[in-house]
């Protein structure tokens, strides 16, 4: 505007000086004044005039596009393909997927043909989508989604000069998905996207794949961390709404295969080892109270870790996964381990006391050849010294003799004063931790062979 202001006072100061001059003359005055006006007019926009010849070539102000093609006869045919493109995230806290995808629609409008020598269709960006009829699709139970906008709206309209239209989008959306954790982590999930028309029935349009299963395609390079994708096959269903009606809806569906080998590493190799540890103590003597004890409570404590760290990660199910049922299997095998040391550890106290009652009982134990003998250490004399001290296993089991010398004050076989006997003292409980050594390890291995039939 500063400049035009200039030019135009200028222009102005040269008329009047030369009107002053020879006020008979105007020769200079006409082209000087189409000389401002050719100034000040601006030039057309290009892109409102071509904009106007593209709606003019579509009679676009001819019709009424809120209504839908056809209106009032038969349901207007709309074919549907998908190009996915990712399924970016599967999360069970959630219980969603995320997916992005090429949405097409296939339909004809006769309203928008036009006439065209070379029989080519015409194309245009997601301006010319918002004057015309569209497909109203919408994802069934999704909690969020989004059409791409980068660098512009990914929105593409083509129109053939038949009325064929072919309207494609590129959206991401996230769905629910209800999983089926029961098994996890030897799971299998099936999920589904769901697409629908939001306000026509089926008795104004009908939605179908255009190729059938063909009219789903994926890329090869579509791959997840913890999944692998099994298969893509698409369906097709009526919806009823007891308020609107019956209409189409189409399913994408998709099954995924979880992959078990991170879960071995995490969880199934370090719970299956910390059983294995707890069954160290079983070899230890059972007189070391501070090794086998502090063993047993680390592991217990360990597993809680571990089991704590699975759930930590997982939704607040009502029901039992599988990976619940190793878990707690485990833990209780590791929490037995603890309580068989406690049995062994009460059985030798209860033998303690009898062997302290059977000392009270005898008359004199100041003879006695090795006095610790009967202490509750219960410690293990050497063969050369307690005589015959490896005894035969009965029964399978063998036992442990400790062979008490006795001083008798009156002996009734001989009669003398003073002469000595032997007395057997049997003593079982060394067996709970023989019996454990194999009742243990084979009762886990069962337990692992009849887990992984059932789940694998």
């Amino acid at each position: 505007m500063p400049k035009f202001s200039f030019i135009y006072r200028l222009s102005f100061f040269c008329i009047h000086l030369i009107k002053k001059i020879n006020p008979n003359k105007h020769i200079f005055t006409p082209t000087l004044s189409f000389s401002i006006s050719t100034i000040v007019k601006r030039s057309p926009d290009v892109t409102k005039v071509w904009g106007r010849k593209s709606e003019q070539l579509l009679r676009i102000d001819d019709h009424d596009f809120t209504m839908r093609p056809g209106f009032g006869g038969p349901a207007v045919p709309v074919g549907v393909d998908v190009q996915v493109e990712s399924l970016d995230a599967i999360s069970e806290v959630d219980m969603d997927f995320t997916m992005t995808l090429y949405l097409r629609h296939y339909w004809k409008d006769e309203r928008l043909s036009f006439k065209s020598n070379t029989n080519q269709s015409m194309t245009f960006d997601g301006r010319l989508v918002k004057k015309i009829w569209v497909p109203d699709m919408f994802f069934v139970h999704s909690k969020k989604s989004f059409t791409h906008d980068t660098t512009k709206d990914n929105v593409m309209l083509r129109v053939y000069p038949d009325g064929k239209v072919l309207y494609s989008l590129r959206v991401t959306v996230t769905a629910m998905c209800s999983m089926d954790l029961s098994r996890f982590p030897l799971d299998t999930q099936t999920c589904s996207l769901e697409i629908e028309s939001y306000a026509y029935t089926d008795d104004d349009l009908m939605l179908y794949w255009k190729e059938g299963n063909r009219s789903l395609n994926t890329d090869e390079r579509i791959s997840l961390s913890q999944f692998l994708i099994q298969e893509f096959h698409t369906t097709t269903k009526l919806a009823f709404y007891s308020s609107t009606g019956w209409y189409n809806r189409l399913y994408i569906n998709f099954t995924l295969r979880r992959h078990i080998f991170f879960f071995l590493l995490q969880t199934y190799f370090p719970a299956t080892l910390m059983v294995m540890l707890s069954w160290v103590s079983f070899w230890i003597d059972r007189r070391a109270v501070p090794a086998r004890v502090p063993l047993g409570i680390t592991t217990v404590l360990t597993m809680s870790t571990i089991i704590t760290g699975v759930n930590a990660s997982m939704p607040r199910v009502s029901y039992i996964k599988a990976v619940d049922i190793y878990l707690w299997v485990s833990f209780v095998f590791v929490f037995l381990s603890v309580i068989e040391y406690a049995a062994v550890n009460y059985l030798s106290t209860l033998q303690e006391r009898k062997e302290r009652k059977l000392r009270e009982k005898l008359p004199c134990t100041c003879g006695m050849a090795h006095p610790g003998l009967m202490s509750a250490s219960y410690s293990e004399e050497d063969v050369n010294t307690t005589g015959n001290y490896g005894m035969p296993e009965e029964n399978g089991v063998r036992r442990e003799r400790i062979l008490a010398e006795l001083v008798m004050e009156n002996d009734q076989v001989t009669g003398h004063v003073g002469s000595r006997a032997y007395s057997n003292v049997w003593i079982d409980t060394h067996a709970i931790d023989k019996y454990s050594r194999v009742i243990f390890p084979g009762s886990y291995i069962l337990f692992n062979i009849i887990y992984w039939t059932i789940y694998s």
